[in-house]
């Protein structure tokens, strides 16, 4: 199923989405008076609920609305409905709370990074940065499992979303499985960003037994030559042997809801969304394409004119390696940074002075005094 409407896709960070799923947006509604009973937030739910009247009555003035993606994933935990409630809260307060500017005590999602060290050199990534990506700078490291507990201690039952994925490649962490295994079930919308290049069977066991919500392929080009031009020191021979051992130990797992997407950076019209649908479809459950940011050269980039806050300042929090909390990884050097975890936790910088004098400057229209963000174009 491919949705036209281009709108919604760049709202959700894609430019092309394809997803396999059949869910009808009156499924959605009946389901959502369903889980009246299942919901701890019956505010939320009951907006939701009134949002999708005003949709099925053909009316466009809705609050809020699951797009493509979010509905492959809804109906992933059709069967659960006690993390389909967790979910249904969660994804509310994603979309929307960078829209209407609310903090909580906690952001909407926590993006953990379990590396930064990669082994790509991926051309619009700040991997590429050498001042970033040689050792003897220090930006380099993988973080430790008992760093990895305390943070995970500290969210749990306060945050739904945890990605594994920021400057590095994950997989690259020794300690991936145990990290995933000390997750389980604490959860509901744990993803992981890789290039797969260090896939084995131990590892995509523990994705499926943990019931990781989604696994994010790097896979930007659906053809040899362009994939190796664009992921650099990649193989695009072992990316296809590795998307073939992953279906197959998911095979084993018959109750996971784990979703595969493929998905790549469109910064080159050599990029054929269709033929990636053609060769990527038959391994995984959704193929994307998302937006460019000049990430490789963030603090080189010109000043530009964007007036819009950035939705990463209400949306989520990046918590390095080595502790540092940074509200983002375009900003990959932690120049906007004043926190680290091993000194303050996340309740605390999440609602510290300094992110509400970065979010004050934003919603001000002043990102241009503020560096690298003059140089983003996120919102």
């Amino acid at each position: 199923m491919v949705n036209q409407n281009n709108n919604e896709f760049l709202q959700a960070g894609f430019e092309k989405l394809f997803t396999n799923h059949d869910l009808t947006e009156n499924q959605i509604y009946e389901k959502l008076i369903h889980l009246r009973k299942k919901v701890d937030n019956q505010d939320i739910l009951e907006k939701i609920i009134n949002s999708y009247k005003v949709i099925l009555n053909g009316e466009s003035n809705h609050i809020f609305r699951f797009n493509e993606y979010d509905k492959l994933e809804f109906s992933k935990l059709l069967d659960d409905e006690k993390k389909l409630a967790r979910y249904v809260i969660y994804r509310y307060k994603y979309k929307t709370y960078p829209q209407d500017k609310i903090v909580e005590d906690y952001p909407p999602c926590v993006q953990i990074e379990p590396a930064s060290v990669c082994n790509f050199r991926c051309v619009m990534c700040y991997q590429t940065d050498k001042t970033f990506s040689s050792k003897k700078n220090g930006f380099m490291g993988f973080m430790k499992f008992e760093l990895f507990k305390r943070i995970i201690d500290e969210l749990e039952g306060n945050v739904e979303a945890i990605t594994f994925a920021s400057r590095g490649e994950p997989t690259l962490n020794k300690d991936l499985v145990k990290f995933l295994d000390y997750c389980k079930d604490k959860f509901v919308a744990i993803k992981i960003n890789s290039n797969l290049s260090n896939l084995n069977e131990e590892l995509a066991e523990a994705i499926f037994r943990n019931n990781v919500q989604t696994l994010v392929i790097s896979s930007d080009a659906p053809d040899k030559v362009n994939y190796e031009k664009i992921r650099v020191k990649g193989n695009f021979e072992k990316l296809l042997k590795n998307m073939e051992l992953l279906l197959d130990i998911k095979k084993k797992f018959s109750n996971t809801n784990t979703i595969i997407r493929a998905s790549g950076v469109k910064i080159s019209e050599n990029q054929d969304f269709e033929k990636m649908k053609e060769v990527y479809g038959k391994y995984t459950d959704s193929v994307a394409f998302v937006n460019y940011l000049p990430w490789e050269s963030s603090y080189t980039n010109k000043i530009n004119n964007e007036m819009n806050a950035c939705s990463d300042l209400w949306k989520r929090i990046f918590v390095w390696y080595d502790g540092v909390v940074n509200p983002c990884d375009y900003d990959y050097k932690s120049i906007l940074s004043k926190f680290n975890y091993n000194q303050t936790d996340i309740k605390d910088i999440w609602n510290s002075k300094h992110y509400n004098e970065l979010r004050k400057k934003h919603l001000n229209k002043q990102r241009s005094e503020i560096y690298p963000c003059k140089g983003c174009t996120n919102t």
